[in-house]
């Protein structure tokens, strides 16, 4: 499954690069987030309750985030482990550009599930994937945004 969007922040490039490895922001906008801790600059571990369709799950995963290319661009990858529920591994591209006084943020993600999940059928895995995108950049737009009218 592939996802990807474009994302206009009404903030600079270099706020919105921090505000994306912030951990307490990320929390704050990652649907679901019980915890998350970051173990390194590079490394976070996450639990996340998540429901898709019928099922719904406790999933503990661990991202790796390749800070190459920073600011303008990031890799990250990551795994997830939900018990009887499944598991899911993926990854994302970041892009961010400069456009004035906002930045225009774009993704690519793809990720693979199994177990349960994968019984549930493709659409819905999809749908479920792009509204809970959706939900996060939204969120992550809404508190950048504040940062900056603060």
């Amino acid at each position: 499954m592939e996802l990807s969007d474009e994302i206009i922040i009404n903030a600079p490039k270099d706020q919105v690069y921090a505000a994306l490895n912030d951990p307490e922001v990320l929390k704050q906008c990652i649907p679901g987030c019980e915890e998350l801790i970051k173990h390194s600059d590079t490394e976070l571990e996450a639990k996340v309750v998540l429901k898709v369709g019928p099922v719904k799950a406790r999933f503990g995963g661990n991202v790796v985030l390749d800070q190459s290319g920073a600011p303008d661009a990031f890799s990250l990858t990551g795994q997830g482990n939900g018990g009887a529920a499944g598991h899911a591994k993926g990854g994302a591209d970041v892009t961010l550009t400069a456009d004035g006084d906002t930045t225009i943020l774009r993704y690519k993600a793809k990720a693979e599930i199994g177990g349960k999940l994968a019984q549930l059928g493709s659409r819905l895995i999809q749908s479920t994937a792009k509204k809970l995108a959706a939900k996060f950049f939204k969120s992550f737009a809404d508190v950048v945004n504040e940062d900056v009218a603060a």
